[in-house]
């Protein structure tokens, strides 16, 4: 159950802002100069069990590729729905990805972690290129991903 309320109160805070007690956060990914084309990034968030709770944002337009991004792939069965409305472009080489939105104060420093799945064409994938606690003390630290991500941080 607190799961399901988790997954609403992220779907809330993130389609209708003010329902929920949500908190304006920005997300910025820089990428490595890994020297390949564009990569596709799925950044979801898992409970303190490991277990899907939502997406965040979708980097790659051409859904036949998002099954290289393959622990959000496994997580979600692939579908599409779990990403609609809040996809865009993939992220090139050396480029930074900053995306903002409200995101609900009930995944703050309540076992949460931010997940970063990357992949780019003709290259390695990375799944769990980061994984980060979401919580307000890790707020401005950066992340090294293992790959393709250069750094990760947020800021509240």
């Amino acid at each position: 159950m607190k799961s399901l309320l988790a997954a609403l109160a992220l779907t809330t805070a993130l389609t209708v802002p003010g329902l929920a007690a949500a908190r304006p956060v920005t997300l910025r990914t820089t990428m490595a100069n890994y020297g390949g084309a564009g990569a596709y990034l799925a950044i979801y968030v898992t409970d303190a069990n490991g277990r899907y709770v939502g997406s965040l944002w979708m980097a790659g337009g051409h859904s036949r590729y998002y099954q290289h991004l393959s622990e959000w792939y496994r997580a979600t069965g692939g579908d599409l729905a779990q990403i609609n409305g809040i996809t865009g472009a993939s992220v090139g080489a050396g480029r930074t990805l900053e995306i903002s939105f409200d995101l609900a104060d009930s995944l703050f420093d309540a076992g949460y972690t931010l997940h970063i799945d990357a992949a780019a064409e003709d290259m390695r994938e990375s799944p769990n290129d980061v994984s980060v606690p979401l919580t307000t003390q890790g707020a401005g630290q950066t992340v090294r991903g293992r790959r393709y991500v250069a750094g990760f941080t947020y800021s509240m």
